[in-house]
């Protein structure tokens, strides 16, 4: 298999997948069915597996990190302006679609039997506010709440930067324990294209076409403004205020963006996406390990911003929810400052339950979009990710921290050592 980049191996993985779910569909073959199911599931839990730890140590570990950077509060402050910016940026363009499109317009669906989704208390503002706190340290890693885990690590990291030298045994061990985690998941990584075959053929095999018929204008319309994000948006700001060429950026993020789309975890694709980020678009590496860790736990173009403010659009149409210039800028101040509670695992439950509650629409509506999220969280996630080294690159440009040689560089193949790790130059082994 290293004869062929990762990149044609994921898509050879789609490719088989498609036809096999097909297969199981269109011939009733259960067995089929079953086991694409079971394999898409097994890489999913091998990705979750990884979470907790990889979350905690990375969030901490790059926090800590920052003393070792000059002008570490500016970079930090510009960081958090540009995830700002582009989720604002995303989300006014998402709302402009949608007012154009009108999603939920002529959508005849039985509402009458839809329920509202157990959101486990995470669907207001309050009980968001009051959820990111732990009430036990235990439980927010036994249970994968990944907001309280991120609370722990950036209070661990601020705390390791206020003690100074008196933390460096906890920070190698944390250190370590990110390697060793690093190191596995990259394991699980190299096992994409068979989880890829297995996820989206038991889309297709259990979906097919079907459930997109009625949907079928907010479905385009997640995946139109997802693709204005990646290919207007960010392109622009790349070009205007990065001044460094799109295509070659795209280039050198595709194995992260693209492993994005088929496993639908942006926490999942973090070692990958660490690793484009550094060795191929040459952004300096104790920075890196600062934006991108965090970028993966709480920038989520896709399914904070387009998302949210696209479903909230779609959900007042069809329940006949009439929505003012107000409700739409509380559309837009939702997705600018919620999106950690998307948390970087696959769907964005959470958010749209919280950007519906804030705009009083009934939370029925998350029921009516559950039978397609998979299908949508593919596109969705790709643009989180995307993202997620857009903005390195732009601070870094700014900054003088973007080795352009390296940038400007053909691709350099990825090798199989933990991401971001050691230098660039490996044995090739994926590419």
């Amino acid at each position: 298999m290293k004869r062929f980049s990762f990149s044609l191996q994921l898509l050879a993985g789609l490719v088989v997948g498609i036809a096999l779910g097909f297969v199981a569909k269109i011939w009733d073959v259960s067995w089929l069915a079953e086991t694409l199911t079971q394999v898409g599931k097994i890489f999913v839990q091998l990705l979750k597996l990884a979470v907790p730890p990889l979350v905690f140590t990375a969030v901490l570990v790059s926090v800590a990190n920052l003393r070792n950077v000059n002008g570490a509060a500016r970079l930090a402050s510009k960081t958090l302006f540009w995830f700002l910016a582009t989720a604002f940026i995303s989300v006014a363009f998402a709302i402009g679609l949608g007012l154009i499109i009108n999603p939920g317009q002529g959508v005849t669906l039985d509402t009458s039997t839809a329920k509202a989704v157990d959101t486990e208390g995470a669907g207001t503002w309050l009980d968001f506010v009051t959820g990111i706190i732990p009430t036990n340290i235990v439980t927010a890693f036994t249970e994968l709440n990944v907001l309280q885990i991120v609370f722990l690590g950036v209070v661990l990291g601020a705390a390791a930067l206020a003690i100074g030298d008196k933390a460096e045994p906890f920070l190698n061990l944390s250190r370590s324990v990110l390697e060793l985690v690093q190191k596995a998941l990259w394991w699980v990584i190299r096992l994409a294209p068979i989880g890829t075959a297995g996820l989206i053929g038991k889309s297709v095999a259990t979906y097919g076409w079907d459930l997109l018929a009625p949907l079928a204008k907010f479905s385009a319309g997640v995946y139109i403004g997802c693709f204005i994000v990646l290919l207007a948006i960010y392109p622009t700001l790349l070009a205007v205020f990065g001044k460094v060429n799109p295509l070659k950026f795209y280039r050198n993020a595709w194995p992260a963006i693209e492993l994005a789309f088929v496993s639908r975890s942006s926490v999942g694709t973090l070692p990958l996406t660490q690793r484009v980020t550094v060795e191929r678009n040459g952004v300096d590496r104790d920075y890196a390990s600062f934006a991108v860790p965090f970028g993966a736990t709480t920038k989520m173009d896709g399914c904070a911003s387009v998302y949210p403010a696209l479903a909230a659009i779609f959900v007042a149409q069809v329940f006949n929810v009439p929505l003012g210039v107000g409700d739409y800028l509380l559309i837009a101040f939702v997705s600018v400052v919620g999106s950690a509670a998307t948390a970087g695992l696959t769907g964005a439950i959470v958010m749209l339950t919280l950007t519906l509650s804030t705009l009083g629409l009934p939370l029925e509506g998350v029921g009516l979009l559950l039978a397609i999220d998979p299908i949508l969280d593919m596109i969705r996630t790709a643009t989180n990710v995307a993202g997620q080294a857009v903005v390195p690159v732009l601070v870094a440009r700014s900054e003088g921290r973007l080795d352009e040689a390296v940038f400007n560089a053909p691709p350099q193949p990825l090798d199989d050592d933990a991401p971001a790790a050691k230098s660039p130059a490996r044995e090739p082994a994926l590419a």
